[in-house]
């Protein structure tokens, strides 16, 4: 349920740009480069303001397998020769 509400939070950042705006400012810390730091806690505490409710341990197993899927993707392109 907790994985479902983090899909959710993600879904409503992507399409509420103020949403998204305050999230940026509260949980980003900026790098070089103007490179991004994201801070779980304040992810995790930013999305309970919202109303959603999901712990560090959630949002880094579905910030995780969307990498594994993407990179899993993208072997199998290169492995069929569709990638140069």
């Amino acid at each position: 349920m907790s994985l479902q509400q983090v899909n959710a939070f993600y879904e409503v950042l992507i399409s509420d740009q103020a949403i998204y705006e305050q999230y940026l400012k509260k949980c980003c810390r900026r790098g070089f480069f103007g490179s991004c730091h994201w801070d779980k806690t304040k992810i995790v505490n930013f999305a309970t303001t919202i109303g959603y409710k999901f712990t560090e341990d959630e949002l880094a197993q579905v910030l995780f397998e969307d990498e594994a899927s993407f990179c899993d993707s993208s072997l199998n392109l290169s492995a069929h020769g569709q990638l140069s």
